[in-house]
């Protein structure tokens, strides 16, 4: 039978969690260890250097509550939500999974691969049926649970996300799509685990969105390892209602030779912030961070990236690309931290913004910290708005001044979109682009 009790986000919430999904031990004191950082770290006062920006005014977490549900909900294709089944579709997937409010209601698999030796599950299942994958890998070495307040107050309350394992030389051409939809006064925390052995290789489409128009807060945690000779293609895309709120730290190692595609995609939320940090722990990796962001009206959109190179020859690209319209403010803010022993490294960091509207503010703070003598270290920025003589050279051509503008646009953001590897996410990009223009 199918039970479902809204749980407050406070301390007692722990326990009941834990005790409704029947969880070992070692996972409830987790949970309970992730509270007590929670509340001694303090909230973000402003002062802060990586807060200076991004303020955190009308927050009260109270306002929403953990949609905890005892049982499974899954379900057929059939019986999804139409919203929910045209976002499954629109991807071509080896595999698929979709929650709703921290419950699964869709699961699908090919036999093949689970003979292969592919976990792909949400996080309850592989805790209850792989303990030791999650012991070793969930929120240990990679995002500690303490590394800020959102951290520890998603690893105290976490539901729902998805556990996706590639065992070694296993090559998956398809990608697997996980789905999260998420109920006005909810709050979510779902987990994305990825592991990916030696020379495997794995495409993985995340992707966020609301039910409905209503106030809902998120607070996520991505965490990738790529072992020596992994091909990992990692794709997140949030498209939350404009009433949500958003934290989201994300991070990758990689080790000998690896190599990470990691793109992301910002369009929805009131107010995001998101880390990302990307650690190259052996020679010879690569790794690609691709972002496209497009507020408007009041939305407030903060990205922070690190590109970590603690090992020699390594290499590492990031471009991040952002428009803005109405009252929108944008934060980008990078650094590429070359540690003594990470010779010949070659690292770029470039983030563009076009500002559409005098209203709207865009901020970018790129940054370099090398300690090696042996690199090659680039990084930019620039904040410019369309140009009269742009529009004037479309008009004359026969478009109207809204053609020329969307034109415009969406060849802003065709840099980005050539080097996305998954037809039917650069599509999808392409169609939310086309939204943000004629809101």
């Amino acid at each position: 039978m199918l039970t479902k009790s809204e749980i407050g986000l406070d301390g007692a919430a722990v326990g009941s969690l834990s005790q409704q999904k029947q969880e070992p031990i070692w996972f409830t004191d987790l949970r309970h260890r992730a509270w007590r950082f929670f509340e001694e770290i303090p909230w973000p006062t402003g002062e802060e250097e990586e807060w200076r920006r991004t303020r955190l005014t009308g927050l009260d977490i109270a306002e929403f509550k953990l949609a905890a549900t005892a049982d499974d909900m899954r379900g057929d294709v059939a019986d999804l939500t139409p919203a929910l089944r045209e976002e499954l579709e629109s991807i071509n997937a080896a595999a698929a999974l979709v929650t709703e409010d921290g419950a699964v209601r869709y699961h699908g698999i090919d036999n093949e691969l689970t003979a292969k030796g592919v976990i792909f599950t949400d996080l309850d299942t592989a805790i209850r049926q792989h303990p030791e994958l999650i012991q070793k890998y969930f929120m240990t070495d990679n995002v500690a649970v303490d590394v800020n307040k959102f951290t520890a107050l998603h690893a105290a309350l976490v539901t729902g996300g998805t556990v996706l394992y590639v065992p070694r030389n296993v090559q998956i051409e398809l990608p697997f799509h996980g789905v999260t939809s998420i109920s006005s006064g909810v709050a979510d925390f779902a987990h994305t685990l990825i592991i990916a052995e030696e020379n495997s290789q794995v495409t993985y489409v995340d992707d966020l969105i609301s039910k409905d128009n209503g106030a809902a807060f998120h607070s996520g945690v991505v965490e990738i390892f790529a072992r020596p000779g992994a091909v990992v293609r990692y794709m997140h895309g949030q498209d939350w209602n404009t009433n949500t709120w958003h934290f989201s730290t994300q991070q990758a190692q990689m080790l000998r030779d690896a190599q990470l595609t990691w793109i992301l995609s910002s369009w929805g939320s009131k107010l995001s912030k998101i880390n990302l940090e990307m650690q190259m722990l052996e020679r010879g990796g690569h790794g690609e961070l691709l972002g496209l962001y497009f507020p408007s009206g009041r939305q407030h959109i903060d990205h922070h990236t690190m590109q970590n190179h603690f090992a020699d020859h390594c290499t590492s690209d990031l471009l991040f690309k952002g428009a803005l319209r109405d009252r929108a403010r944008s934060v980008y803010s990078g650094s590429i931290k070359v540690w003594p022993h990470a010779q010949k490294t070659d690292a770029y960091q470039k983030n563009n913004n076009l500002v559409l509207d005098r209203r709207a503010r865009a901020d970018s703070i790129p940054g370099l910290e090398i300690e090696a003598d042996d690199v090659r270290c680039t990084h930019g920025a620039t904040i410019s708005k369309i140009e009269p003589e742009y529009l004037f050279y479309l008009m004359a051509r026969g478009l109207s001044k809204f053609q020329a503008e969307q034109m415009i646009v969406t060849g802003f953001f065709e840099e980005v979109l050539n080097r996305v590897p998954v037809e039917g996410v650069r599509r999808k990009l392409e169609q939310v682009i086309a939204r943000k223009i004629h809101m």
